[in-house]
């Protein structure tokens, strides 16, 4: 059995690597200072070894780079995102969907890796002498004056081993990535280094095996990893990775993002999305779940940013480490023997049991045609919703997910939907018979901006894999006429979200019904982390009514609502002079 790393953080066991052309010349880059790396000219011979020909020479040369992970520092494996590699396919054409694995004569003779660690945990006979307050700029070769210290070691040569699939996650990727919603894993026009690479997901789900012989050491052991079976939506996780790649190791090297897993899908819980904030750069980092004080990598970052069209999706793709390793090992023992050697012993899969303690009301699926949303039920038959999901329909399909690919429908008649020129966008539908086994949260009475609060609702991917949970506090609370009118979280929300639940983190209470994220229509820009919901209080009076009536006209009062709400929920300032909101 592997021996285990004792309280390791993730910022300890994650890493940089780095591709590049052995034939590639200096490249410098250099704006106004941003882009400059300090490398030390000061090396002995003995540690230029272990260098990487980059490192070893003070020699810059074009990168593509991307996040990654220490598997096991006694046998000097890493894992990384396969995608910054297809640059050195030899057969670029070649059809990866029956594919493997990916040995290195797959790859150009030229290739050359490097990988770079977190000071923390690289040996201490990689760590270079200085010249004694300077350093060199890598871009220019010039001297100047050293004004920070250099806080990561140089880099160290690695070889690649394989690449090899997690097929499950490609399986589940198809379902939930319909092609005909124009999903796009990365902005075209951004400007930075993998902006060359491919844009083809079929790449999305390989990963690259590498071994660093400069890291060898015996101070720490295996990684200790869970199965994405011991996850849970709302299950609170860290991302480390190193944002922009190579770029500037020394300020954005395993950065943190922590959030919670805001879905799972396929075999396995093979798909983990979270609302942990990544960006370009991130990829083949690792995503941890904390719990009793150790942390455990549970999966590998795949994407950062991804597009749904137009709309930037707030969440970050992840796929489950277990799965990953799964096909690691099946590669090794089928087809390369020689690998068992230096592949590190089986990794400890200790699954938690952990408890899915959140005491959410139930979040329905609405459809109406070819339109679909969100809903809240209120009780075993009453629903709420936003009026444009409806979309003038007078008879809707509401579904639950008993499973993640399996729900039971019900059809649900619409007793009250608001006028278009009222200030709030609510329905109210009653189901034909009862959702069985609906659990039903309190209804707040008051609101503390601030507070940590958790937006259920079937956000991007409708039916494909069960409502999504995404984490935020309630940023503000818009009051008119001494009573709340509407709440705002930095919750992340997206098409298909409109008519979910906000609850209170700490005991699951029905804060507000989510009716919008926020749009700058002059710019074409959607900001999921500003939203809208109309807060439970403006409802709760004229729900206790109608249970008492059964009479729909008592939520006719949503309609006479005064114009000063009216002017909030259309951002515009009564007083303002101001031309009208582009929002």
């Amino acid at each position: 059995m592997a021996q285990l790393s004792a309280m390791r953080t993730p910022e300890e066991i994650c890493c940089i690597v780095t591709v590049f052309r052995a034939t590639e010349h200096f490249m410098c880059i250099d704006r106004d200072g941003i882009h400059e790396k300090a490398l030390d000219r000061s090396i002995s011979q003995s540690n230029k070894d272990s260098l990487s020909p980059r490192a070893a020479s003070v020699g810059p040369c074009e990168p593509w780079s991307c996040s990654g992970v220490v598997l096991n520092s006694q046998t000097g494996i890493a894992v990384c995102h396969g995608l910054i590699f297809t640059p050195f396919l030899l057969n670029k054409d070649m059809d990866l969907s029956g594919c493997q694995f990916l040995l290195p004569d797959n790859f150009s003779k030229q290739l050359q890796i490097e990988v770079q660690f977190s000071d923390a945990v690289a040996p201490q006979f990689v760590t270079t002498t200085r010249q004694k307050n300077h350093t060199v700029n890598q871009c220019s070769g010039k001297t100047y004056r050293r004004t920070r210290p250099q806080l990561n070691p140089l880099p160290q040569k690695a070889e690649l081993l394989m690449l090899v699939p997690c097929l499950e996650f490609q399986e589940t990727f198809q379902k939930m990535f319909n092609k005909s919603d124009k999903w796009q894993f990365y902005n075209e026009q951004d400007d930075f280094e993998l902006k060359e690479l491919q844009n083809d997901t079929q790449f999305l789900h390989w990963f690259a095996v590498l071994k660093v012989p400069g890291f060898l050491t015996k101070e720490a052991g295996a990684v200790p990893w869970l199965a994405a079976t011991s996850l849970r939506k709302v299950d609170s996780v860290f991302a480390c990775g190193s944002p922009f790649g190579s770029l500037c190791p020394d300020i954005f090297m395993n950065t943190l993002s922590k959030g919670i897993v805001s879905n799972l899908a396929g075999e396995g819980n093979a798909v983990i999305l979270t609302d942990a904030r990544c960006l370009p750069g991130t990829e083949g980092g690792g995503l941890f779940l904390k719990k009793g004080g150790h942390f455990y990598l549970v999966g590998l970052i795949v994407s950062p940013l991804y597009w749904k069209a137009t709309e930037w999706i707030g969440l970050t793709l992840v796929c489950s480490v277990g799965h990953i390793f799964r096909n690691m090992r099946r590669f090794v023992t089928e087809h390369d023997p020689f690998l068992k050697g230096i592949w590190p012993p089986m990794l400890m899969d200790r699954t938690l049991k952990i408890q899915f303690a959140l005491n959410h009301p139930s979040v329905v699926l609405v459809e109406c045609g070819q339109f679909w949303g969100s809903g809240v039920m209120i009780n075993s038959r009453l629903m709420l919703t936003c009026r444009h999901v409806l979309n003038e329909a007078t008879r809707v399909t509401v579904k639950s997910n008993i499973t993640s690919e399996s729900f039971l429908s019900v059809v649900g008649e619409v007793i009250f939907s608001t006028k278009k020129y009222s200030a709030y966008d609510i329905a109210v539908v009653q189901l034909q018979t009862d959702f069985p086994g609906n659990s039903v949260s309190a209804l707040t009475s008051s609101f503390s901006p601030g507070e940590d609060v958790l937006l259920v609702g079937f956000g991007a991917f409708g039916q494909s894999c069960g409502p999504s949970v995404t984490s935020g506090i309630l940023s503000r609370v818009i009051t008119c006429e001494s009573r709340p009118v509407m709440l705002q979280t930095t919750c992340a929300v997206h098409a298909g979200a409109s008519g979910g639940a906000v609850l209170r983190a700490e005991t699951g209470e029905l804060l507000g019904i989510v009716c919008s994220n926020t749009r700058d229509t002059a710019a074409g820009v959607t900001y999921p982390h500003l939203n809208f919901s109309i807060p439970v209080t403006v409802l709760q009076p004229l729900l206790n009514k109608y249970t008492l009536t059964e009479d729909g006209g008592v939520f006719e009062e949503l309609d006479r609502a005064s114009d000063v709400v009216r002017d909030v929920w259309r951002l515009q300032s009564p007083n303002c002079q101001a031309p009208r909101s582009k929002l």
